[in-house]
Parts: structure tokens; sequence; C-alpha cells
């Protein structure tokens, strides 16, 4: 059984087991006093890597898009698409998630019960008030930045850092580059091992969840995943109109390109499984082989369309879930930290991108972050919605940036 199946498996057993107990008094308080420490200590566990991590990766991320720009007119060109296009869906996905969630609430009674079972839910990182916001920005101390879980100021930081970095001679900024990719990589191992307890972790929060609020958390669980993949929906869809009108293509024509990379990624859920499917359809498209083979490897390899708007909208549920009250500054930081973040997640696995992606933009937004302990299990549902908008979001700015080069019919 996959790592994925292991995981989802243990919540839906945790939570049944959980709904079992509660007409077990006795026996479930004996159950909980155990399950609730365990899962605090797993989500814990993963909790620890989350600094070093996002720092090393976006360090890593700042030197492959220097590099990148470094390569060519067209690489460059498609970074900069890449940036004005997940600023714009991070943006997005502020403004519509809270709209999602006033037409359709969170169920009243399965929130309040799940807010009481999650453990460790205090809000962290919490974000300064907007006269603040400028000075509270630039960190005076980075290393206490990170102690604090400041995510905001420590991301200032590391870019400025990272960006010192590629100005330094070229044995310099290898050497540095490989120091953080190591850190990176280590962190990666502690991380495998996390997760490979996850049945475990996952279980006993499930457990717990399910004993307090019944049933109602499988509906609580099914509203998180349509919200959330509704809004990489609209990632999904924004790629059709890009693709066609950027691209100069019909829209049958796009649509035929796409379709075969589309299914790839609903069934692998990789972009990298779908990089062939993409080429050919590229091809089919018009777009030069040597133009789709620099495009769409770095679209791969940095650009992950639907990733800030979705990480942000996990954020906003859950700020919604726990009724932290979000303001127009901590939203302005979630939308920072989801759109810069996201080009340093490159090639990890949806399980630990997950985590090291949405829990920075939770604390810089005040929000908690246990709750991910939990989300991370039924991740396997919105993934497939990420990774088929990323395909189709790649092949339409393939097909924009090189509309010059080729004929549209």
């Amino acid at each position: 059984m996959s790592q994925t199946l292991r995981i989802f498996a243990a919540l839906v057993l945790g939570l049944i087991a959980g709904i079992v107990l509660a007409g077990r008094p006795a026996l479930a308080a004996a159950v909980l006093a155990v399950a609730q420490p365990l899962g605090t200590a797993w989500l814990h566990g993963l909790q620890m890597t989350i600094v070093p991590l996002v720092v090393s990766l976006l360090v890593i991320g700042v030197a492959a898009t220097a590099d990148a720009a470094r390569a060519g007119r067209l690489a460059g060109r498609a970074m900069a698409a890449f940036v004005l296009l997940l600023w714009s869906a991070t943006i997005m996905a502020a403004l519509v998630t809270p709209l999602l969630l006033r037409l359709w609430p969170i169920p009243k009674a399965a929130a309040e019960a799940m807010k009481g079972a999650l453990v460790d839910v205090k809000p962290v990182g919490a974000v300064p008030a907007f006269s603040e916001f400028l000075a509270a920005i630039v960190p005076s101390n980075p290393i206490s930045a990170a102690a604090t879980d400041s995510f905001l100021p420590l991301i200032v930081f590391t870019l400025a850092f990272a960006f010192a970095i590629t100005r330094l001679p070229e044995a310099q900024r290898r050497l540095l580059t490989a120091f953080f990719q190591a850190i990176a990589d280590a962190m990666l191992v502690v991380i495998g091992w996390v997760l490979w307890l996850a049945p475990l972790g996952v279980g006993a929060l499930a457990l717990v969840v399910g004993a307090q609020v019944g049933t109602a958390a499988f509906g609580a669980l099914l509203h998180y995943v349509l919200v959330v993949t509704s809004v990489g929906g609209i990632v999904w869809l924004a790629a059709f109109p890009i693709g066609i009108i950027g691209g100069g293509v019909g829209p049958g024509r796009f649509v035929r390109a796409a379709l075969p990379a589309q299914s790839v990624a609903l069934s692998t859920q990789s972009s990298l499984a779908s990089l062939p499917a993409m080429l050919k359809g590229s091809a089919a498209l018009g777009v030069a082989e040597g133009e789709a083979g620099v495009i769409l490897p770095l679209a791969v390899a940095v650009f992950r369309a639907t990733s800030p708007a979705m990480n942000l909208a996990v954020a906003i549920y859950v700020a919604a879930w726990f009724g932290v009250p979000l303001t127009p500054t901590s939203l302005a930081a979630g939308v920072a930290v989801a759109a810069i973040t996201t080009m340093g997640s490159v090639s990890l696995p949806g399980s630990i991108s997950f985590i090291s992606s949405i829990a920075p933009i939770a604390a810089a937004m005040g929000v908690p972050i246990a709750p991910l302990g939990l989300l991370v299990a039924i991740e396997t549902f919105p993934d497939i919605m990420r990774t088929v908008g990323n395909v189709t979001m790649d092949i339409a700015v393939t097909a924009t940036l090189t509309r010059r080069g080729r004929s549209s019919v």
C-alpha cells in the first residue's frame, strides 16, 4: 500500500474507531489520554522541520530562478510570466475563498466540535497591526523571527540573503547553494521518517476527532475538500482562455492538445510524469520542440500554478474553522508568503509540500498549524486538481509565450 493510501486509511479507521468509542465514555477517556499526546508529538515532529526546510528551499529556488534567467531570453520571459500568474492566482484566492465560505459556510456544529477535539490550536506568528506592518516586515533579528514562527519577516531576510548569493563569484555561489541543498535534503529525510509514522499520528488525531465529533467529521472534511478544490478549479479554468486567446489557437484544438497531459496528471498526480504528454500537446499546438524543451521543464521545476492559490485557501479555511479573524493585513501577509514560498517547493512529494508550504502561510496569518496534521491525510483529493490545473496552465503559458514564432493554424 502506498504512503498516501496508508495515511488516508489511518484517517478513516481513526474516525470510525473514535465514533465507536464515543458510546463508551470510560474507555474513550482512557484511550484519548494516550491518543491526544501521541498525535500532538507527531505533529510537532513535522513542525520542527519547517523553518530549515523553507529557508533552504527558498535559497535553492532563487538560485534556480537566477540560473534560468541567465539561460536565455525565452527562459527569462517564462520566469516573468510564472511570477505574474502565481501572484494573480494567489490574490484571486484571497478574494474568492472568503466569498465561498460566506456562500457555503462550514457546518457550524461540526466545526465547533472539531475545534475542541484538536489539540495545540493556539494561533502562532500573529501579524502586527497595519501601522506596524511595514516596519515589522523587515526583521531586526532573523534568528528571533525563526524562533517565533514569524515567517513573513524570515522570508524577507531569506530572499535578501538568497539574492545576495546570486551576486557572488560562481565558486562561492555554488558552494552556498550546495550547502542549502544538503540541508533541504537532510530535512526531507527527517520528514520521510516522520511521515513513515503518519498512519500512527494521523490515526491518533482522527480518533480524537471521531470520538468528539462523530459522523459529522466526514461531512466537515468533505466540505473542506470541495472548497479548496473549487479554488484550484478556477485556476484550471483560467488556463483555457490563456491558452486559447494568448496562444492564438482554437478552443477545440487547445482542449484536444491538453487532454492527454490532463489524463496523465489525473492518474499519477505528478507534473513530472505528465511532461512527455505536455511536450506532445505543445507540439500539437505548433510549438517548436526547442522552445517547448525550454519552457516546460522549467515550468515543472518551479511553476505550480494552482499551489499558492490552494495553499492560501487552506489557511483561510482553517482560519474560518477556528474563528480566527482575517484582516486585510493578515490576508496580504498570506498572499505574500504563499506566492513567494511556492517558488521554493521544487519537486517535493505532495504530503511534504502540503506541510512545508501551508504552515508558513498559516503562521504568517496567525492561523493554527495543528489542523494541517489531520488535513494532510485527505490532500490526495485536492492534489488531483492541483496537478491537472498545473499541467493545463503549463501548456497554456507555453503556447502564449511562443505565439509569435509559429503559425496560429
